[in-house]
């Protein structure tokens, strides 16, 4: 029995930004206002990286909004998030940051069953030549669909 996922937020400022060289899965550390307001749509990714400190995984940035009907047990918005993934895999990513550049994004929130998880991104920044390059082939293919759709 497959476990059903739906997508709560996604960071398509990533995509733009950087080549994303490999995906890994993280679950995330949150308070129950805080799911609450997930479930509710209230969530940004934009602005948000990843960074490891003390063999442990945290995100930075990301804005989840305070819950509505929440009070005094609502968060801060932008509070640093703690991620949770296996020693082994903490450390190979540490590794591929140190060592070759990359960069840890955020890719998307969603759930999992009950659970909410983080798709973590390893990342390597574009230059302003590749983002138009990419750009471009976005156009060119979005074109040709137009015309096949015309067409018939």
């Amino acid at each position: 029995m497959a476990v059903q996922t739906k997508n709560i937020a996604k960071n398509s400022k990533a995509f733009h930004d950087y080549f994303v060289e490999d995906r890994f899965e993280a679950g995330i550390e949150l308070v129950g206002t805080e799911v609450k307001s997930i479930r509710s749509g209230g969530v940004n990714l934009k602005d948000s990286f990843c960074s490891i400190k003390d063999g442990q995984i945290f995100v930075v940035g990301m804005h989840i909004s305070p819950y509505e009907k929440g009070n005094i047990f609502n968060k801060d918005p932008r509070r640093i998030r703690k991620l949770l993934m296996h020693k082994k895999e903490i450390l190979r990513l540490h590794a591929n940051v140190q060592q070759d550049s990359f960069t840890l994004i955020p890719l998307r929130l969603y759930f999992k069953g009950p659970h909410v998880k983080v798709e973590i991104g390893l990342c390597k920044g574009k230059k302003l030549h590749d983002k138009r390059a990419s750009e471009a082939k976005k156009d060119a293919k979005r074109e040709m669909e137009r015309a096949i759709k015309q067409q018939y």
